[in-house]
């Protein structure tokens, strides 16, 4: 006899299978990362990272009014700051009239509906390249946390609606949270990169903003990549210092984690498509190995569907024009 119920009556046409589709991936799943230098007129190719660029502010202000048309309403800025203002204190994260304070006043006057969240880490204006102040070769937590605080605030001053923190340094949740409220902050949010894993997919992105350490690696503040369960104890305690959002990154490869997270929290889990990730699909679809726009939106699918509420991605563009 055969069966009564035939599964693939669901998959018989593009109609039904659109109909019946567990997870959808719309312009409202993005937050675009956008990659910012000095300067005027600049519109740089990063060559790791083919068909993404570093911007100067005024053709900042024109993407971001392009990403506006296209339906994305959120980006996360990163600057890539002048070896000639790197040191090991963080100074210039605290300039009031520092690229990334500009940039926040750039994107809110060319779009004031733009979400607009803020990088947090010091290993931009650092000396060593590192995500904190370094003493005899180790990396200072507390004295780093302080000094995240302040940054915190300062963009929070010049209208970032979130930061978030990348460091992965121990408490600074607590402590942006408690000065953010000192100062009457209460309405700006805090996205914490709460499983931040020690990871080589990183590498692109260091050439984009010249932010690779040093020495050493990042491993006493990342999170080894062989831990699973460390993932909920740090988003668990973030949360509780609070953070707003919780991010997972970076995105292919901890999956699992990005569905532990989902499944252990009850705020709102980001996941971080890094820039490895890009690039690996840039490089293969160049040499004809891969459809790229097909990997491209598998990926981004397999992201949302294993419980990411939001998506930071160098492919938004290019999902959104997809699915339009």
């Amino acid at each position: 006899m055969y069966p009564l119920r035939r599964n693939r009556r669901l998959r018989s046409s593009e109609a039904i299978r659109s109909l019946v589709r567990e997870t959808i991936v719309t312009p409202n799943d993005f937050l675009v990362p956008l990659f910012v230098v000095e300067g005027k007129g600049i519109k740089e190719e990063i060559p790791s990272m083919p068909n993404y660029y570093r911007y100067s502010l005024d053709l900042l202000s024109e993407e971001v009014k392009e990403l506006w048309s296209l339906g994305l309403k959120s980006v996360l800025l990163f600057v890539k700051v002048p070896d000639n203002l790197k040191d090991n204190t963080g100074k210039e994260a605290l300039n009031p009239e520092g690229l990334m304070q500009r940039a926040v006043t750039t994107v809110k006057n060319a779009v004031p509906e733009m979400l607009v969240m803020t990088d947090v880490a010091l290993d931009p204006y650092s000396s060593y390249g590192h995500d904190g102040i370094v003493s005899e070769g180790k990396i200072i937590n507390d004295a780093t946390t302080a000094v995240l605080a302040e940054m915190s605030l300062s963009h929070a001053k010049a209208g970032a609606d979130f930061v978030a923190p990348s460091d992965m340094m121990d408490g600074r949740i607590l402590e942006i949270r408690s000065l953010f409220e000192d100062e009457g902050f209460h309405d700006t949010g805090i996205m914490s990169y709460s499983a931040k894993y020690a990871s080589a997919f990183y590498g692109p992105f260091r050439d984009a903003l010249d932010s690779a350490p040093g020495f050493g690696d990042k491993k006493t503040y990342q999170m080894d990549f062989g831990n699973r369960e460390e993932a909920i104890k740090e988003t668990c305690m973030d949360i509780e210092e609070g953070a707003d959002i919780v991010m997972v990154k970076p995105g292919l490869c901890y999956l699992d984690i990005v569905r532990d997270v989902r499944n252990a929290v009850d705020v709102p889990v980001a996941v971080y498509q890094v820039s490895g990730e890009y690039a690996m699909l840039k490089a293969a679809a160049e040499k004809g190995w891969l459809d790229h726009d097909a990997v491209m939106l598998e990926q981004v699918t397999a992201m949302k569907r294993a419980g990411a509420h939001i998506i930071a991605s160098y492919f938004a563009k290019d999902v959104v024009r997809l699915i339009s």
